[in-house]
């Protein structure tokens, strides 16, 4: 079996990196020289997709996308999502909004959501530990209404993102049962 997960977020959340550490493939990345703000947090940046390819148990194959984080490039959300299975966002902690950037992503993913299990992982938070977890889940509350899985995750960390990944497919999995 194939399976599609989407990998969104802020820039420099570590998409590209959390699709890295556990990609079994070497990742395919259109990272071109930053040139506009972003410029200021790093010198690359994703401009199209990253992809990788994580082989499960069984002979599955998870097929990792990852957006761009700039909404420039937001007309890639739309076609990355398209026969998805569900959703991790990330956001980076250290930004100067991270709870405006969860509600930005959160709202521009929204029909996504609607119809898929999301998950959300917070990096950076060893460089920035405010705000709290218990603040993104305010937020996702007053977003949605229930409850969405909230981690800290260093997206370095192969353990961290599959930890991600497992609360994901739970999700999926009840959401089929």
């Amino acid at each position: 079996m194939e399976h599609k997960i989407i990998f969104a977020g802020t820039v420099s959340a570590g998409k590209t990196t959390a699709i890295s550490s556990i990609s079994d493939i070497e990742v395919v990345a259109t990272e071109e020289k930053a040139t506009d703000e972003t410029a200021q947090k790093k010198s690359l940046t994703t401009v199209a997709m990253d992809y990788g390819v994580m082989k499960l148990d069984g002979g599955d194959r998870l097929h990792l996308y990852g957006t761009p984080g700039q909404e420039r490039f937001s007309f890639m959300w739309d076609i990355l999502t398209m026969g998805g299975l569900g959703l991790v966002i990330l956001i980076d902690n250290s930004s100067e909004s991270p709870l405006e950037d969860l509600r930005f992503y959160f709202s521009a993913f929204k029909d996504f959501i609607r119809k898929n299990p999301v998950v959300i992982g917070i990096t950076h938070m060893d460089v920035s530990p405010a705000p709290r977890l218990s603040d993104f889940h305010d937020v996702i509350k007053q977003l949605s209404g229930s409850g969405v899985p909230i981690m800290e995750v260093d997206a370095r960390e192969p353990a961290d993102v599959k930890n991600l990944l497992q609360a994901l497919f739970a999700l999926i999995q009840f959401k089929a049962a």
